[in-house]
């Protein structure tokens, strides 16, 4: 009997790869594409292998820069040659702004760099998945089909003016979220969107003493950071078949970040 294989963009590190370790402890097989850091990707897998409660579950790390179209088109052929099917895919890969700066100083290749990788990348990844699964090459052997997870982030409806760049390619990712969710839920397959808050992350290493400060404060109603462990086992639940009829939904992993508060 085969496993279902999850792509994870970005997964060698920070949230991608507890949604990795997530999915290994699922019983699913994954591939873990990283961009540039092969060994940090080995890493996951090597942690992947340690958490698999079934010895047939396979781990195979795949660089590809999702912002590129050609990179995307070897992610897909080197996964299926490797395993021979994807039943789902979780875009997490992202960046922020290498240097934050006010909107008045964003800079043009900044905004093109980051969109190109958070919204084009995640945009026509799908579109090469959902060629393939509509091709009918493959029968989905999850509970519930095929599945779509985009990772965004509170940051889709929350301004940030030091990263205007950032905040607007999560926006697009939910409008993403709701048109794959649109065209692809009378073919059985389910689309969500992941909205993590303030996670402990790389990316957030920098800002670490601001918002501990904050979060203590009350920012975040659970008084505590997001880590990937909350991340990915949203993400594998989402893709075991738990919400079956909730596709296009936003699922918040945020502590409560989004709660209007008086």
């Amino acid at each position: 009997m085969e496993l279902p294989v999850v792509l994870v963009t970005g997964a060698s590190r920070g949230l991608g790869r507890g949604i990795a370790c997530s999915m290994a402890r699922k019983g699913f097989s994954v591939v873990v594409n990283f961009a540039g850091n092969a060994l940090a990707a080995e890493e996951t897998v090597a942690l992947c292998e340690s958490v698999k409660p079934d010895p047939r579950q396979r781990f195979v790390a795949v660089q590809a820069n999702v912002g590129e179209a050609a990179d995307r088109a070897s992610l897909l052929a080197r996964s299926l040659e490797a395993f021979g099917r994807v039943d789902a895919l979780v875009n997490n890969a992202g960046m922020g702004p290498r240097v934050r700066a006010d909107v008045t100083q964003t800079s043009l290749e900044s905004f093109r760099e980051v969109l190109q990788v958070n919204l084009e990348g995640p945009y026509f990844l799908t579109q090469l998945l959902a060629n393939y699964w509509l091709g009918g090459k493959i029968r989905p052997i999850l509970p519930h089909g095929f599945s779509v997870v985009m990772v965004s982030s509170v940051s889709a409806n929350t301004a940030s003016l030091n990263r205007g760049e950032y905040c607007v390619s999560k926006s697009g990712l939910a409008m993403v979220t709701q048109l794959w969710a649109v065209r692809l839920a009378h073919e059985g397959i389910q689309v969500y969107e992941l909205r993590p808050g303030i996670m402990a992350t790389d990316m957030t290493s920098g800002v670490k003493e601001k918002y501990d400060t904050m979060i203590g404060q009350g920012l975040v109603p659970q008084r505590r950071w997001g880590t990937d462990e909350d991340t990915g086992m949203a993400a594998a639940s989402l893709v075991a078949g738990d919400f079956p009829y909730s596709t296009g939904s936003v699922i918040y992993v945020d502590g409560g970040f989004h709660l209007r508060r008086l």
